[in-house]
């Protein structure tokens, strides 16, 4: 059964929900999970911006999106945006985006940042239809070992 925007329970991400967004992440094009993303990580991720990560949940209790959100300080940022491949195009992306822009916008939050692979067009689409665009800067990376 396909899962509509309005049928779905959109709540804060709880680390309990953990295996079920992994498992969602795991079958999701376009999501490029890394070692920050183990179940550790996650919860302290969570703990650290208590509320504004959310899922999408059907009336069965299945969970159908989920997406990272934080700050820190001063910029929002969004990570790992998915909905299950048989419930896009239902405006389950759009509510679960829209519920963190509240939230950053609640913690006055001006501004918020995602990531998304060039090599995703599908995703690049989602978000230039939804009025995001990409900054003339370039995000640059260096691995930190402990």
């Amino acid at each position: 059964m396909v899962v509509h925007e309005l049928d779905c329970k959109i709540r804060p991400m709880d680390v309990a929900d953990y295996p079920r967004v992994k498992a969602l992440w795991d079958r999701s094009e376009g999501v490029g999970l890394s070692e920050s993303d183990t179940p550790d990580g996650v919860a302290a991720f969570l703990a650290r911006n208590p509320g504004l990560s959310v899922v999408a949940e059907s009336p069965a209790g299945e969970i159908v999106g989920a997406v990272l959100c934080g700050h820190d300080g001063r910029r929002g940022y969004l990570h790992h945006l998915a909905v299950a491949a048989a419930h896009r195009g239902h405006g389950i992306a759009r509510r679960l985006v829209e519920h963190c822009l509240s939230g950053l916008a609640s913690a006055n939050i001006p501004k918020c940042n995602v990531f998304v692979f060039r090599e995703s067009p599908e995703a690049v689409a989602f978000w230039a239809h939804n009025g995001w665009a990409a900054p003339t800067w370039q995000v640059m990376q260096k691995r930190i070992d402990a």
